[in-house]
């Protein structure tokens, strides 16, 4: 291909790129921005595959029916409460294919100038004719040049970002899928080893900048940065992943436009960006809707520990206990209803149990919305699938700016595995993990609802007034069973 061809096609797919992230904004045009951003990466891999001269249509069929295969598979078979981890592995898989694509292109560079460099000291050596070895000592010092100036630099910024992208995802997984604690792991002095482990990988990095001829620092550059990766997901908690795999998703964008300098690459830089870009701002959103700083969520270690003195003390004597019958009869007289929903929801797997009440609740003329906090669930709305799922309209689903001011002339709200984003202790200055954080102000309705398996903690470890409040009643269980049940209570009320 010509080099306008390909920068047109480029370009092309570039712009697909942006019209895909901007079709993702809204629920209505999600579907079309995920088929136009997947026409723009396909745009991009068949035109590199043709500028390469790589491009055998029985492999290419072969690629293309192996990928669709697998994403199929995991599309089919992957829960939406596990949605979160598999995203996190993808995130983990697009940052190993950048330390292993920029460490091949790098390694062959490498050896090609080391080759010539070889040639030009042996045609020296040979007492060769001065011209001749003078040329080749020039082509060698040009390739090794070549390979220090932009490949370098590139190549250690994707096996540092890709490494610690990679690992940190596979801790990730692990923590989301319960092969490893979701409590923070931490141990004494645990910041004097990361920043050990950050200056190893850095001076690897440097090394090889300065000795681009030495391959075999830049898999010592990648085995100190996967562990970096571990050591810094490790002490955060469960309930953080979801900023975390925000983060993570921002790093598998920087390495691959690393990875696009070293191939020398534009979609790939473009693409690169963009995901780079759109994963940082995710992040900031996150922590400010949770008013903690990154570093507070990377390092903070948040939840911990677990009072359980103090919510023996604001319990005791206080917690009201109800019963489906009981909520049923509320609901019969209420005209305005609002669930809250969280993870809980999500592992009980009771939307179907939800939209069902909310059905027959609208038949009776109650006005019924959906109160979302934007870190609820596992990632980034994680309720609005859920709830999207069942066909509830989007229209009914509330920020929490916009629902919190309606709170007060609200009869039930149904809080439903939801703990940190409705504890009033949030209005705190200070003194509590989530303390200065938005939180959806259900305690100022006139009839709170919880529906939660007991009175344990949230991630945050601290007690909950919201249980113990005067206007609340707790009805203990199971989220699946307990709606089903309130949706039978209803029926027969």
């Amino acid at each position: 291909m010509s080099d306008a061809e390909l920068n047109l096609a480029y370009l092309l797919a570039a712009a697909l790129f942006i019209f895909g992230l901007k079709g993702l904004t809204h629920p209505r045009s999600a579907v079309r921005g995920n088929i136009t951003g997947a026409i723009g990466m396909l745009i991009a891999v068949v035109v590199t595959l043709l500028d390469q001269g790589l491009l055998r249509p029985e492999l290419i069929a072969l690629g293309l029916l192996v990928g669709a295969a697998v994403g199929a598979a995991l599309a089919l078979r992957i829960r939406m409460t596990a949605m979160p981890q598999l995203v996190g592995l993808f995130n983990g898989f697009g940052g190993a294919a950048s330390v292993l694509v920029a460490g091949a292109v790098f390694i062959v560079a490498a050896h090609s100038a080391g080759a010539m460099q070889t040639a030009a000291d042996a045609a020296d050596a040979a007492g060769a004719a001065g011209a001749a070895a003078g040329a080749a000592g020039n082509a060698g010092s040009a390739a090794a040049l070549a390979v220090s100036a932009q490949e370098t630099v590139a190549t250690a910024a994707s096996g540092l970002i890709g490494a610690v992208t990679f690992f940190g995802s596979l801790v990730a997984f692990g923590k989301l899928q319960g092969l490893v604690t979701e409590k923070p792991l931490r141990y004494r002095g645990e910041q004097v080893v990361k920043v050990v482990v950050l200056l190893a990988a850095l001076a690897a990095a440097a090394m090889i900048v300065l000795e681009p001829l030495e391959t075999g620092r830049y898999w010592a550059l990648a085995a100190a940065a996967g562990l970096l990766g571990i050591l810094l997901v490790l002490p955060i908690g469960g309930a953080d992943m979801p900023i975390v795999i925000a983060l993570l998703n921002s790093y598998s964008g920087l390495a691959a436009a690393a990875t696009g300098f070293v191939l020398s690459n534009t979609v790939l830089i473009v693409a690169g960006s963009l995901v780079g870009a759109s994963g940082i701002i995710l992040t900031q959103i996150m922590c400010k809707a949770m008013n903690r700083s990154l570093a507070n969520v990377l390092f903070g270690g948040v939840g911990a520990v677990v009072e359980t003195a103090e919510q023996d003390d604001l319990y005791a004597g206080k917690v009201k206990q109800t019963s489906a019958e009981e909520v049923a009869m509320l609901l019969k007289t209420a005209r305005r209803v609002a669930f809250v929903p969280g993870y809980g929801m999500a592992v009980a797997r009771a939307q179907t149990a939800v939209r069902l009440l909310t059905e027959a609740l609208e038949r009776d003329g109650a006005t019924v919305e959906f109160g979302i906090h934007p870190v609820a669930g596992r990632m980034p709305g994680h309720m609005n699938v859920l709830l999207a799922e069942e066909r509830i309209s989007y229209d009914k689903l509330r920020e929490m700016d916009a629902i919190n001011p309606s709170f007060p002339q609200t009869d039930v709200v149904i809080v439903l595995g939801a703990n940190d984003v409705v504890n009033p202790r949030a209005r705190e200055s200070s003194g509590n993990p989530i303390a200065g954080m938005p939180i959806l102000d259900v305690d100022k309705a006139r009839t709170v609802v919880v529906i939660k398996r007991s009175l344990s903690p949230g991630f945050a470890g601290i007690a909950n007034p919201l249980f113990a409040a005067e206007n609340t009643l707790m009805l203990f269980g199971d989220g699946k069973n307990a709606m089903e049940g309130l949706v039978e209570a209803y029926k027969d009320a």
